[in-house]
């Protein structure tokens, strides 16, 4: 069976009209926001995320931390989906994936306005944006590792996002260096999710990590990130002199 082309994404983490529009003119399929490690406020979030949706970029938001309050935010305010960083054991997983979707499957407040377009919900609203809108727990503790099925075989759960360096930390193997033992970490993921039959996503910064994920179904590489693009074009323009 023929493997489906993952989707190619780009990693913002200050905010940067410019980037955005060049991401979609550079087609680009998904946006991913770093407010974790960013500098992006609840602000900044309510003008990018609309923006980038209408220049037809699919929106993930990294939030803080595995709160129900970041989460609920960045849906509130329009993203595709959520990146939720720091979970543990699926039972860790359990409580703050539920914050991604509306009752009974879940705990998501409803706020209405932009997620509804400024009016009523429809009867199939809740229904509906608990189907498309993305919960992705991050991967990235020896914890969620391990617990790595029963995350996946979680209803609040759509998918993984893979945390390839603070999962060789939380390992005990120090960097990350996409070495043996990072691929196995990684190929672990990849099989827990063809067998749940959902998607996983890996930040692939090197040729070489970006085959091994393309190889092993990853449906969203994230290829580039913001102030390393900028350090490069800096770097080109500087040694051509």
């Amino acid at each position: 069976m023929t493997r489906k082309q993952p989707k190619i994404g780009c990693w913002l983490a200050a905010p940067d009209v410019v980037f955005v529009e060049i991401a979609a003119d550079l087609a680009f399929d998904t946006l991913v926001l770093d407010v974790e490690h960013g500098t992006l406020s609840l602000g900044d979030l309510d003008k990018l995320i609309p923006l980038a949706r209408a220049l037809k970029l699919e929106v993930l938001v990294k939030v803080a931390g595995p709160q129900a309050e970041p989460i609920q935010q960045a849906l509130d305010f329009g993203a595709n989906g959520v990146v939720i960083p720091h979970v543990g054991s699926v039972a860790h997983a359990t409580a703050i994936c539920r914050s991604a979707k509306y009752p009974m499957l879940g705990t998501r407040s409803y706020a209405g306005a932009r997620s509804v377009r400024y009016g009523a919900p429809s009867a199939s609203y809740f229904e509906d944006d608990n189907r498309e809108t993305a919960c992705y727990p991050m991967v990235e503790t020896a914890e969620a590792l391990a617990d790595v099925e029963a995350i996946l075989a979680l209803p609040t759960v759509d998918g993984v996002f893979v945390g390839p360096s603070d999962l060789s930390l939380t390992r005990g193997r120090g960097r990350y260096r996409f070495s043996d033992a990072d691929r196995g970490d990684i190929g672990r993921i990849a099989s827990a999710c063809a067998a749940a039959e959902k998607p996983w996503i890996m930040p692939a910064w090197s040729a070489a990590e970006r085959a091994f994920a393309g190889e092993h179904g990853a449906s969203l590489l994230v290829v580039a990130e913001q102030q390393a693009a900028m350090a490069s074009g800096l770097q080109m323009a500087r040694t051509a002199v």
